[in-house]
């Protein structure tokens, strides 16, 4: 956990990361262009032996939808540096979740076409053929070609996927932790792939169709877990954490270091999930027979500021009684 210099003033929308941040994202675009890079060489390889196969066919077209997460991440990277304008106050740090859409959007339009295409090619019975090629002056199946280049790229992925979400959980980046997801599932659909052409070869029809409806349900599964996430956070929902796993537990160590400080009998607060950091707006009932002062509000702003890096924006707020959202019961989401 990065600690914030404890003299910092107040200062919003900044686009400064810690150091072990910034080397974390150095190494977010390094990875994001070598994904792009095997995805060219990928997307070559599957299209030169596409044939008449199903599951080629998706596995191809997901193949050229994993180029959307790595260049909305590269894009959403250069735009968050923008600092704060009139009118963007609170920066530009919501590019991430722009770009979360946008990838989750594709996946879910592209994932849905694909179930439906492969689910009337099982339906309508629909055979397959594969034919030979000529290969060095010699005559070999083309479903050999498919099997061995589906083969050869289902691992790659799977380490540069590993690498990512390792990246992810430092930067707090559902965008990277979304493309390293579908990186790691990548090898399942080269298999499936692999396995609907050997089952074209021995004469089972509908192993291509098959496997093709296995690929398009992942795709679609992808779509609709990342659009769910992407617009929970641009809805400014409850602050979860990287993977969307759970709550975030900053907003419970805020609390407990507002209260610590001494003139705070009570304290709650909410959190916006802007990309990389959070917004966050304290609520706090000072002690019975307490004005707090400048001076206190600052340090407590100070103290929860140092807690991570991810707590730029910050405001403390000094109320009589809490908000009614954040007394127990009062909502479901009022719960912590």
């Amino acid at each position: 956990m990065n600690r914030a210099d404890s003299k910092t003033t107040a200062r919003f929308g900044h686009t400064r990361l810690p150091e072990e941040q910034r080397a974390a994202l150095h190494k977010a675009r390094k990875l994001e262009w070598l994904t792009i890079a095997f995805l060219a060489v990928t997307v070559s390889l599957v299209f030169l032996v596409l044939g008449s196969s199903q599951a080629m066919k998706a596995a191809w077209i997901e193949d050229l939808l994993s180029f959307l997460p790595p260049i909305a991440f590269l894009v959403a990277a250069r735009v968050i540096r923008r600092p704060p304008t009139e009118q963007h106050p609170y920066g530009y740090h919501r590019a991430i979740g722009v770009a979360h859409v946008v990838a989750a959007v594709a996946l879910l339009v592209m994932g849905g076409y694909l179930l439906v295409d492969s689910a009337l090619a099982l339906i309508t019975a629909e055979h397959p053929t594969i034919g030979g090629i000529e290969l060095f002056g010699q005559t070999v199946w083309l479903g050999w070609l498919m099997i061995g280049v589906m083969l050869l790229i289902a691992l790659p992925p799977v380490f540069i996927g590993r690498a990512k979400m390792k990246v992810a959980e430092k930067l707090h980046d559902k965008v990277l932790y979304a493309d390293a997801d579908m990186n790691k599932a990548d090898w399942m659909t080269a298999v499936a792939a692999a396995a609907g052409v050997a089952g074209i070869g021995v004469g089972w029809w509908w192993a291509d169709a098959a496997a093709a409806l296995v690929i398009s349900a992942g795709i679609t599964s992808d779509g609709v877990k990342n659009l769910r996430g992407a617009i929970a956070d641009l809805m400014d929902a409850r602050a979860r954490t990287y993977d969307n796993a759970r709550p975030h537990p900053l907003a419970a160590q805020i609390e407990a270091a507002l209260v610590d400080t001494g003139w705070v009998a009570r304290a709650r607060s909410r959190i916006r999930d802007e990309g990389h950091v959070f917004h966050v707006e304290a609520f706090v009932v000072p002690r019975e027979g307490v004005i707090p002062s400048l001076d206190h509000i600052e340090r407590a702003r100070r103290e929860c500021v140092a807690l991570d890096w991810k707590v730029q924006d910050m405001v403390v707020v000094p109320v009589a009684e809490l908000p009614e959202e954040f007394l127990p019961g009062a909502t479901p989401g009022g719960e912590r």
